[in-house]
Formats: C-alpha cells, sequence, structure tokens
C-alpha cells in the first residue's frame, strides 16, 4: 500500500517521506506513479537500466 505521506525525488526517484532526498539531496515531490523494490541493485537489470545505484523503493515516474 503507498502512502499519502511518501515522496519521490525529482532526481533518482528514490521515495521518502521527507521533503529532500537522503541518497543525493535533492527535492521531493508527491506526484509520483508506480514504484519499483530494488533488493540487489548490483544484480539487477532494471536497476542498471534506471541508473539505482542504492537498494530500496524507487518510483517509476515523478513529476
Amino acid at each position: 500500500m503507498i502512502s499519502s505521506t511518501e515522496k519521490a525525488c525529482k532526481k533518482c526517484n528514490f521515495i521518502t517521506v521527507g521533503d529532500t532526498c537522503p541518497i543525493c539531496g535533492s527535492q521531493t515531490s508527491k506526484e509520483w506513479q508506480g514504484y519499483l523494490v530494488v533488493l540487489d541493485y548490483s544484480r539487477s537489470a532494471v536497476a542498471k537500466k534506471m541508473n539505482i545505484e542504492h537498494n530500496g523503493k524507487y518510483a517509476l515516474r515523478v513529476r
């Protein structure tokens, strides 16, 4: 279930509850769609395609 307080980073798509991304420090947005959970970014083809370098939850689209 997606929490209404979760926000996604406008730069790296990482999902967090804060106003700034803990990964890259960019601003977050409440307007995002879909999500991907990365458990092992070093072995994930999708993570490589999305340039993900940390495990966690990521939005597929952020506005």
